[in-house]
């Protein structure tokens, strides 16, 4: 039995929870959402809105709702663990961001305690701080924050949490808008040759750097691939995923895990899940037990 939708009968939220019941899941595991705090939302959204210098098009926003209601509509769709990825684009705001998501974890149990840092003066003890703390992910975003992933003020910030086990998602491809010299899989690379333990999960699946990023995920054994908005029709229209990857991205195995980019999507979640259902049509391994990796197991052992 294939979950994927017909064509005359597109999965919408409502379909959601019926979609993953019928691969047998007891729900939803996604490792790429955003909560921000209210004002700083505001700011992101209006980035967006204005199709900024780093989105690069239209951009409308979905789930464009206050706090609790975002929250009541990812619960409604079944997702029963989910991040609260914050990124700094300047020096003082890591610290900040962290402490917004770790106190909403501490308040809302299904979100997974997350942090995140940036290229500064104490970013160590920041990273030690979150860990002490419970953070079970950080987010870092290259390309919005303007920075090289190898900058030696991370280093020992990337050993710890090499150390730690503890997986960081990565926006280092050069979609939507690449921005040289802070974006790209060489960026990550040079990383790994000294961190190889290193769990990073690339955003994105790499777009559009798809077959490096997969190459980097194939060399060392803790890179994963989130699938945040890769293969939508948004995505495809601009950057598709070449056919002939498909069955490296079969071979990877439980490497590739759910993302979405809640509540900063230009369709409904549901077409991110119809989105890789369809994949089958086009590599038939990429079926039922991959989504149920993709959707619950990789993200259970990830972030428990």
């Amino acid at each position: 039995m294939t979950a994927a939708p017909t064509d005359a009968d597109a999965l919408a939220d409502t379909d959601v929870p019926a979609w993953w019941q019928a691969l047998g899941l007891p729900g939803l595991i996604d490792i790429h959402t955003h909560f921000l705090p209210d004002r700083m939302l505001r700011r992101v959204w209006a980035h967006f809105d204005e199709a900024g210098p780093l989105i690069g098009r239209p951009w409308p926003i979905e789930y464009r709702t206050d706090q609790d209601t975002r929250l009541a509509s990812i619960r409604a769709l079944g997702v029963r663990r989910f991040t609260a990825l914050g990124y700094a684009h300047r020096p003082g705001m890591a610290a900040d961001l962290t402490e917004f998501a770790l106190d909403l974890a501490a308040r809302e149990p299904d979100v997974v305690p997350s942090a995140t840092f940036y290229p500064e003066d104490g970013v160590l003890d920041e990273v030690r701080s979150a860990l002490e703390r419970g953070a079970r992910v950080f987010k870092i975003h290259a390309q919005v924050g303007g920075f090289d992933l190898r900058e030696p003020a991370l280093d020992a910030a990337w050993g710890m949490l090499a150390d730690a086990e503890i997986p960081v998602v990565i926006h280092v491809g050069s979609g939507p808008v690449p921005r040289p010299g802070f974006t790209g899989p060489d960026k990550l690379e040079g990383v790994l040759r000294r961190h190889p333990l290193l769990t990073a999960v690339v955003a994105h699946m790499g777009s559009p750097e798809y077959g490096e990023f997969l190459a980097l995920a194939e060399t060392y054994p803790r890179v994963h691939l989130d699938t945040t908005m890769a293969f939508t029709d948004f995505f495809e229209q601009v950057a598709p995923y070449p056919d002939h990857l498909l069955a490296r991205l079969a071979d990877l195995g439980g490497r590739v895990v759910l993302g979405s980019d809640f509540p900063n999507i230009p369709y409904p979640y549901a077409h991110q899940l119809e989105a890789l259902a369809r994949l089958q049509e086009r590599e038939p391994r990429l079926d039922d037990e991959w989504l149920r990796q993709v959707c619950w197991f990789t993200g259970l052992r990830l972030l428990g």
